[in-house]
């Protein structure tokens, strides 16, 4: 289709949707344009008056391979000859079998060996949590809180935004995991002997924090967390939500620094961008917590309607097929390296603060005036601009994001850069103190 009624579609947007993260006064002003996507391609994204943008942020931190690739296409209309849906609640189906057999080959053997399906990063956090909390209970161990750095974000589900989300948003709202927050591995450190007694799991993102702002963690973080973690006798949970799948250089951020985490959470890129899945890995000896004897009380009670769906879980084998078909971390190695290059010159303008790149993800903080924009507005006011340069992206208040599929050829990578760049100057300008 390509005659799309623009005006309309947007007048109904306005009429009907309530949006996320998104404050919809502004969104529903009568000046507000709100854009219309209709396809995609490779790296770019068409909107519905035939424009088209380089789509920076990979449509949330999701889509890895670029839209429309023609194996995840086929993976899921084959799946679609057979069925898109079945229970998962006392049934199986042959794409979650597979999918979770090669999801747990990607790591050594008698490591993360079980898989627990769910819909996203937050209710993958969310498994992790109860799964942690019932393992100590069978112990009748007192362990009942967690451990989450500050300016964590895991999620805004109750449980996930136990850990920070809460405090980020300014909400506050009681939330069900007790939960303490840590800036460092030397605070971490110094938790008092008896404090640590009572701490069932930490939880950290490896390599970056995403939502945070794009902020990296020191070198040797996440070893010095696996070293307390086992000196405490607790658990370690790694959120690589952002960070899974090649978005660190290495299939997963945890490879980095060779530590293997007690559970690992996997979503966003897990079926390409295509549909909602979620992933919670988990070692045997946690998981035969759960096993070791037949009663209700060692069943997880945790999972929803779509839990394993054949279709998404064909698109996330899919995907894990084009990173060997297509050698996608070997091409993506060269990338990282002109993404760095390119990046040099934003660096040296006079509104940016700091660029942070870790892999493939890069954050751009810029220099807001507070007496002309309040925290976040210039952000968004680049980002808008961005659009003009033929470049999608959202920021983290005044940190720009980008992060664009690994399709994304070398020409399309600076000519993000060189938007962003533009973008950047166009408003930052405006608003860079005297």
């Amino acid at each position: 289709m390509s005659n799309w009624d623009t005006a309309g579609l947007m007048a109904a947007d306005k009429r009907y949707l309530w949006h996320p993260f998104t404050a919809m006064h502004d969104w529903c002003a009568p000046g507000h344009e709100p854009l219309v996507l209709v396809e995609g391609h490779g790296a770019i994204l068409r909107d519905s008056r035939g424009q088209e943008y380089i789509d920076g942020n990979s449509s949330i931190w999701t889509n890895i391979h670029g839209h429309n690739h023609p194996r995840i296409n086929a993976a899921i209309r084959g799946q679609l000859d057979l069925v898109a849906h079945t229970s998962f609640l006392g049934f199986t189906n042959p794409p979650a079998i597979e999918l979770a057999r090669s999801i747990v080959e990607l790591f050594p053997p008698n490591t993360l060996s079980r898989v627990f399906f769910s819909d996203d990063g937050s209710t993958g956090i969310e498994v992790a949590l109860r799964i942690a909390d019932q393992h100590w209970r069978w112990q009748g161990s007192e362990r009942r809180r967690f451990i989450a750095f500050k300016d964590a974000y895991h999620g805004d589900t109750a449980g996930a935004a136990s850990l920070g989300a809460a405090a980020m948003f300014q909400n506050g709202t009681n939330w069900n995991f007790p939960a303490i927050e840590v800036r460092s591995v030397v605070e971490l450190e110094a938790l008092p002997a008896q404090e640590a007694s009572e701490i069932a799991a930490v939880v950290i993102e490896p390599m970056v924090q995403g939502a945070a702002g794009i902020k990296l963690w020191p070198p040797g973080t996440l070893a010095a967390v696996r070293s307390w973690c086992d000196r405490a006798g607790v658990l370690l949970i790694a959120d690589e939500v952002l960070t899974g799948f090649g978005r660190t250089g290495e299939m997963f951020a945890c490879q980095h620094e060779g530590v293997m985490p007690d559970m690992m959470i996997l979503a966003k890129g897990l079926t390409g961008g295509y549909l909602p899945l979620a992933i919670t890995l988990t070692t045997e000896q946690i998981f035969s917590m759960f096993c070791h004897r037949s009663c209700p009380e060692n069943t997880l009670f945790y999972g929803h309607s779509y839990t394993g769906n054949a279709l998404a879980c064909a698109a996330a084998k899919a995907s894990l097929e084009i990173f060997d078909e297509e050698h996608v971390l070997v091409d993506l190695a060269l990338k990282i390296e002109t993404l760095r290059t390119e990046l040099a010159t934003v660096r040296e303008m006079p509104q940016v603060v700091e660029v942070r790149q870790c892999g493939f993800i890069a954050g751009v903080e810029v220099r807001s005036n507070p007496a002309d924009a309040g925290p976040g507005k210039l952000g968004a006011a680049i980002c808008l601009a961005a659009r003009r340069h033929g470049l999608l992206t959202r920021p983290i208040r005044d940190v720009i994001v980008l992060m664009p599929p690994y399709c994304i050829t070398p020409s399309q990578l600076q000519q993000a850069v060189r938007a962003l760049a533009a973008a950047i100057a166009e408003v930052g300008q405006k608003t860079v103190p005297a």
